[in-house]
């Protein structure tokens, strides 16, 4: 959706000034979230080895780098949409790397201890058995 948006701000037609800033600002916010949830996924614990979700997660961003890149290389394509193309092709590559990267991180990185219950933290004011001072 991110590319999708990105490409109709700058694609043909004739929209208006505000139309394509709105759309390239929708395509900076989706943009955020999809790198919030490629971090989400790469360190998610429930998964302690390289999974096939893994592997297809990868995948997907692969392809998507791939598919801008060969819209950037298309000559009947216009030029705005060869440019926002080939920043599409470098975002996803590097949302690619990244998390294959923060995934191996979190797969070799040894375990957190579990947070100790909210029944098990004593919650009384330390200075609450004081005697206050005369």
């Amino acid at each position: 959706m991110t590319g999708a948006t990105a490409l109709v701000a700058v694609s043909g037609g004739h929209h208006s000034i505000f139309a394509v800033l709105l759309l390239g600002l929708l395509a900076l916010v989706m943009a955020h979230a999809l790198v919030v949830e490629i971090q989400r996924q790469a360190r998610r614990r429930s998964q302690v080895a390289w999974y096939r979700t893994d592997t297809v997660n990868t995948i997907l961003l692969g392809c998507w780098a791939l598919i801008a890149a060969a819209t950037t290389t298309t000559p009947y394509v216009a030029l705005p949409v060869r440019a926002i193309s080939a920043l599409l092709a470098a975002g996803y590559t590097a949302a690619c790397l990244y998390f294959v990267m923060e995934r191996r991180r979190a797969v070799t990185s040894p375990p957190r201890p579990a947070p100790a219950p909210a029944s098990a933290v004593d919650s009384r004011d330390p200075l609450a058995d004081s005697t206050p001072s005369v």
